[in-house]
This record gives C-alpha cells, sequence and structure tokens, in this order.
C-alpha cells in the first residue's frame, strides 16, 4: 500500500493545557471543522468525542491521552465570506491530554512522541500552575509550540492579560501573530498579523469569517503588535537583521518563512486566540500546518546499539530500518491489549515479525489499528513519522522500542516520577481476590506511575499513585472495566529516607554449619546525593580483592536493602555507594554470601550517615475572591504551608488573589472541602507536586512511633 500522504504533509502535535483551559473543547473543534464529526460534542454535556471513558464524561476532565486523525487544507476567505481551501491537504495526528496534574504522565509519554503542540490558555486566567508543568515538560523534550489563549469571549477573558502572563512566567519569546477585534461577549473577529488582514464574523454563528478593513480604534495597536512580530523574528536570522534594520520591516515572504524556521528551532512561540467555538479554529488549523514542524522537520532520532552500545542515528525515511517508540498500554474492551506506538523510521506490516530490543522479545504484529478516540480503523502499514496502535503485543511496555530484528536499536526511553500517595485496597469479597490481581496487574502495566505492591508485614495489598483523584479513578475503573469491587484505605504519605553526611561501614558474613561454610566481606562508603539523582552504585574494588563474578551480588544486596531504611523503615533515596574493599574465601564465598555481607554494611552505614525522614511537598495555588484571602493565608499556615507569592487579578467586576505556596502533602488531605466551606464555594485550587523535603524532627518522631502512617 503506497504512502497517502507525504512526510512535509504529515503533523503529530498534541494539544496540551492546565485543567479547564479547553483542550478537549478546541480538540472537538478540530474534529468537527475537519469532518471528522459532525456534531459539535461539549464537555459539559458529556458528549466529548476525545473524553470517551465514562469518568471523564461524569467528571469533564480528560484522563487518558486520547489519539485521533484528521485532515487539513489551509485556506484564504474571500469577500463573502466564503472559505476557499487550496489543494494541498495535511494529515494532522492530534493527542489530546489530561490537565489535571494526577494524570501528568499522559502529558509526558506523549510529548515525548510529538513533533509539536498547541498549548491552550484560559483567557480569564492567563499562566496556570499546570501550564508552567506541561512548558517544562515541553521544553525538556524540545517541542515546538503555538499558544491558543481560549475563552477570550467569556465574562473576564483578556487577551492581553494572558500574553503579558506567558511572556512573564514562561517565555519572553511569545508573540501575537492575530488581535481579537472586541473584548469579551463583544468579539466579532480578528487581525491577522501575518497577512495585516481583519476577519469578522458573517454570521450570528460564528461559522464563518469575511475580510473587513481593520478598525479604525485598533491601527495604533496592530502596528505596535507587528513591529514587535518583526522584530523579534528578524533577531532570530542573521541576514533579515540587516533587512529589518535597513527596510523598518520584513516582506511577508521573507517574515513567513523565518517564523517557521524559529518555531521549527523553539525561538519563538506564536501566540493567537479565540473562543474555541468558532471558526477561529481553522485560523488555528492553518497556524498548525504552516508553522507546526512536520517529521522531516526534526532531526534524525538517537539512539544505541544494544550489543555494542555505539550510538546510532537513524533518518526519518520508509527506506531506513524500522523503529518506533512504544508510547502508551491501554486495555481495550474490544481487541484487548492496545499498544500505541510512533513509527521513526521505515515501515511495518501486519502479520511481520519485530524486535523489542529492551526485552529482547519477537513480537508478532497481528492487526495495526489508527485510532479516532475509542473507534478503530484497521490498516495494513505505517510509515515512517505515523502514530498508530498494535492488538496483543506480549511483552512490551511503555518506553519499549519496538525495530527491524536484523537492525536492533534502542530509542531513548521515557522516565516517569515516582508516586507520592498510597492507599490499601481489598475486594469486598473473596471471589474477587484473584479478579483485583488482575486488573491492578493490567492497571499498572498501562500507568507507570501507579504502583501495586503487597506490605509484608500487614499481607496488605498497597496501590501508590499521583493524588487522591488518581487512586480514585482507578479504583473506579476497575469497578466498570473489570467488574471488581474494591474498598480503598485511607491515604498515606510515601514518606522516603536519605542521609545527611558521608559515612563508611563493614559487613562481614560468615556461616559454618558443616560441610560448605558461606563467606563474605565487603567495606562499603555511603555519600548522600542531590535530589531527585537516585541510587548510583560504584565499584573501586583494586588488585581482585573481591573476584568479578561476586560484584552484581554485592550491588543486588544494596539495592534489596534500599527498600527499607533504619529510621521508620520507609525506601532510601538519593545516596552513592562505593564498594572499596572486601576478602573473599576460595572455598566458601558465594554470591549470597556477598548479597547479605553488602546489605549489612548498607545498613550499618545508613545509621552512621545521619539519616533522617523526608516528605513529598506540594506546589499550591489558590485563587480567592479577596475577602476570604486572610483565611486561605491563615489555614495554609497552619497546614505547615510557607507562602510564596501573593497577586492581584481583576475579572470582570471581582476582585481575585491568587495565593502561591508549598505545603507538606501530608497535611493537605480534604484541602478541596475546607476551602470550599471557607470560601463559601468561592475559591479554587490547584495542587501539584513540587519536591521531597526534611521532615520536622517532632513530626519525624510521631511517624517513627506509628502515630503517623
Amino acid at each position: 500500500m503506497p504512502r497517502q500522504y507525504s512526510l512535509d504533509n504529515t503533523r503529530n502535535i498534541g494539544i496540551i493545557a492546565h485543567i479547564d483551559a479547553g483542550k478537549t473543547t478546541t480538540t472537538e473543534r478540530i474534529l468537527y471543522y475537519t469532518g471528522i464529526s459532525h456534531k459539535i460534542g461539549e464537555v459539559h454535556e458529556g458528549e466529548a468525542i476525545m473524553d470517551w471513558m465514562e469518568q471523564e464524561r461524569e467528571r469533564g476532565i480528560t484522563i487518558t491521552a486520547a489519539a485521533t486523525t484528521c485532515f487539513w487544507s489551509p485556506s484564504t476567505y474571500d469577500a463573502s465570506g466564503n472559505r476557499n481551501p487550496n489543494d494541498k491537504k495535511y494529515r494532522i495526528n492530534i493527542i489530546d491530554t489530561p490537565g489535571h496534574v494526577d494524570f501528568t504522565v499522559e502529558v509526558e509519554r506523549s510529548l515525548r512522541v510529538l513533533d509539536g503542540g498547541v498549548v491552550v490558555f484560559d483567557g480569564k486566567m492567563g499562566v496556570e500552575p499546570q501550564s508552567e508543568t506541561v512548558w517544562r515538560q515541553a521544553d525538556k523534550y524540545g517541542v515546538p509550540r503555538i499558544c491558543f489563549v481560549n475563552k477570550i469571549n467569556q465574562t473576564g477573558g483578556d487577551f492581553y492579560m494572558s500574553i503579558d502572563s506567558i511572556r512573564e512566567r514562561l517565555s519572553p519569546n511569545a508573540i501575537a501573530v492575530s488581535l481579537p477585534i472586541g473584548q469579551e461577549q463583544g468579539i466579532t473577529g480578528l487581525v491577522d498579523l501575518l497577512n495585516m488582514k481583519a476577519y469578522v464574523y458573517a454570521n450570528d454563528e460564528h461559522t464563518e469569517l469575511k475580510e473587513a478593513p481593520i478598525p479604525e480604534d485598533m491601527q495604533e495597536k496592530v502596528q505596535e503588535y507587528r513591529n514587535i512580530l518583526n522584530e523579534k523574528v528578524a533577531e532570530t536570522d542573521d541576514k533579515l537583521i540587516e533587512v529589518f534594520l535597513e527596510d523598518g520591516e520584513l516582506s511577508n515572504e521573507e517574515l513567513k518563512y523565518a517564523l517557521r524556521n524559529a518555531v521549527i528551532a523553539g525561538k519563538i512561540f506564536p501566540v493567537t486566540g479565540g473562543d474555541g467555538r468558532s471558526v477561529i479554529v481553522a485560523k488555528l488549523l492553518d497556524l498548525i500546518v504552516e508553522y507546526l514542524p512536520s517529521p522531516k522537520d526534526k532531526p534524525p532520532i538517537c539512539g544505541f546499539d544494544p550489543k555494542s552500545q555505539e550510538e546510532i542515528t537513524r533518518p526519518v525515511d520508509d527506506e531506513a530500518p524500522f523503529s518506533a517508540l512504544a508510547f502508551k498500554l491501554a486495555t481495550d474492551p474490544f481487541v484487548g491489549n492496545l499498544c500505541f506506538f510512533r513509527v521513526y523510521s521505515g515501515t511495518l506490516q501486519t502479520g511481520s515479525y519485530v524486535l523489542n530490543a529492551a526485552k529482547n522479545q519477537k513480537e508478532r504484529i497481528g492487526r495495526i489499528v489508527r485510532l479516532h478516540a475509542n473507534k478503530r480503523e484497521d490498516v495494513e502499514e505505517v510509515f515512517a513519522g505515523d502514530i498508530a496502535a498494535m492488538v496483543g503485543l506480549k511483552y512490551t511496555k511503555t518506553g519499549d522500542t519496538l525495530c527491524a530484528e536484523n537492525d536492533p536499536i534502542i530509542l531513548e526511553s521515557m522516565n516517569f516520577p515516582d508516586p507520592v500517595i498510597s492507599s490499601s485496597i481489598e475486594p469486598k469479597t473473596k471471589a474477587d481476590q484473584e479478579k483485583m490481581s488482575l486488573a491492578l496487574k493490567k492497571l499498572s502495566d498501562e500507568d507507570p506511575t501507579f504502583k501495586v505492591h503487597t506490605d509484608e508485614e500487614t499481607a496488605e495489598t498497597i496501590i501508590s499513585g499521583m493524588g487522591e483523584l488518581h487512586l480514585e479513578i482507578l479504583a473506579d475503573r476497575m469497578r466498570r472495566e473489570f467488574k471488581v469491587e474494591t474498598n480503598l484505605g485511607k491515604p498515606r504519605v510515601a514518606y522516603k529516607e536519605t542521609v545527611n553526611q558521608m559515612a563508611e561501614a563493614e559487613g562481614k558474613y560468615i556461616r559454618q554449619s558443616g560441610g560448605r561454610g558461606q563467606y563474605g566481606h565487603v567495606f562499603l562508603r555511603l555519600e548522600p546525593q542531590e535530589q531527585g539523582k537516585g541510587f548510583e552504585f560504584v565499584n573501586m574494588i583494586k588488585g581482585a580483592a573481591i573476584p568479578n563474578e561476586f560484584i552484581p551480588a554485592c550491588e543486588k544486596g544494596v539495592k534489596e536493602a534500599l527498600g527499607s531504611g533504619v529510621v521508620a523503615g520507609y525506601p532510601v533515596v538519593d545516596v552513592k555507594i562505593t564498594l572499596f574493599d572486601g576478602t573473599y574465601h576460595e572455598v566458601d564465598s558465594s554470591e549470597a554470601a556477598f548479597k547479605i555481607a553488602s546489605s549489612m554494611a548498607f545498613k550499618e552505614s545508613m545509621k552512621k550517615g545521619a539519616p533522617y525522614i523526608i516528605e513529598p511537598i506540594m506546589k499550591v495555588e489558590v485563587v480567592t475572591p479577596e475577602q476570604f484571602m486572610g483565611d486561605v493565608v491563615g489555614d495554609i499556615n497552619s497546614r505547615r504551608g510557607q507562602i510564596d507569592n501573593m497577586e492581584d487579578r481583576v475579572q470582570g467586576n471581582l476582585r481575585l488573589k491568587i495565593v502561591t505556596g508549598k505545603a507538606p502533602l501530608s497535611n493537605m488531605f480534604g484541602y478541596a472541602t475546607q476551602l470550599r466551606s471557607m470560601s463559601q464555594g468561592r475559591a479554587t485550587h490547584t495542587m501539584e507536586f513540587s519536591h521531597y523535603g526534611r521532615v520536622p524532627d517532632n513530626i519525624a518522631q510521631e511517624i517513627i512511633e506509628g502515630k503517623i502512617k
């Protein structure tokens, strides 16, 4: 089957934003205008196509990243408001990601495989906490972005406030490419700064635009923003800066060509705005296909040879050996396990075999599907640059590389944050125990931030995730999708332990009980590492004091001991262990003996290293009417919180205060209810993980004594 759309005419984009900024609504409009759907689904009515899970429709939020494909031809408008699509048709693969911080992993893994993104902002609020998080994630993966300021037609909607907040909090290189005509409900169209043309709504339904003169009262502002656009774009190209200094501005052709290059290079972020409900979305689609990169505009993907460890690059080319990254697993009620993947090079046909290079296992490709939210279209072949899903893979997990059997490569995998909250879970009936175990395994395969383990002391099943909502939704999914009724215990904080100073210790394990004995003897050095660096093991053995075959056993012994610290039995993080000396016995030494000796030495060094407990600290932002600010600040302080900043914002006739600070997760359970009651239900808050911080000594003592869990 030949390729239908060239690489140049393919776009892989994500819609990313803070919760409730209007991502899914914007995506619904895109599907409507590209002819994929014949009715615009409303999120608040539970009809959005992209929110296809029952929980998503009930709660009005996106939980899983939904994938879809649509097609678009850029357009011009004549004076009568008739849209004239050109002949060049583009395939746009879109991933609509969640905005709630508990599901941030969905954003992370989507950005890893996307070429460009549309960041949606709430025009009433500007930049919000999760906007900053997704922006940082996009920076991490080098994803070029267009900014879409949504809801500017609503009371309090302010395009200019929003663009100022984007410049201040995210990037000074966010530049307007259009300006709205009018304010709030009085918005009647936009001025296109690239073509210096105005477009106004041609009908009351806002489904058509027509060209119109730029309003007299906007001439000065339009010229000001056009000058900023010219100057910023010229600064990205040495040749154009000369043209700009000589002529005072760039020609439209020069401006558009240089803007596209600057957007792809991540030097400029175009900003447009609208209500997300009109033909403005068609203008957004034009920007997507004209300024966001195709797969060919991105550099070749890098990986390494699993045997030689040498670096390999793969060009974005159908003729190159096949390579793809699995970025998401999902359980589909109709077809079973779905594995979403992005093809970086080569092609893949149904019925063929691929190598899972991370697991060194062959996988047969029985079926390939192109997804439209929860609907599937079978395809025989996919090409470089495509995003699709495979059905029924046995070994593949999120982050694994799939490649040609005779040309193995491992692409850079994905790192996911550790869970910060835990809860016990049990089935309501004994008969459901096995079904619950199966459901938990499938859900943890799908979601790398969801962990399951059994508490050895109590024999309870413990589930861990990124927040209360995360665990609540997963328990709800078990009930609906796997027909397992469960009881969730009280949430528990994921405390951890670390050390304050360097320490050395000896571990010696000797057993003589007739016949062959056991002998292992090691010296370890323990050092604290910077937060988030994790565990590092260094072998500094000289002169075969310990034979090489026992070194992995030493590392394994330490790794197992990390699971339970010496202060209160919590996992140990951010430490470096150096194995620097030891002795062995030619007959009695064994891997098991060195494993035990290393574990003993580690425990001893922990005791000497001034160990302490650390806890998750959350970043909190509260938006409250001014009269409740004193209560809000007092309440955060009473929860061991610290206020970092307070700022004013006017929304219509309402004066709001935005309070940002940090507080320990352990003191924030039930905060939403408390905030509602002290603000008559008018204040809102968002909370996301910030970092781990040291637990004060008095609280640590209560944790050690078991008074706090």
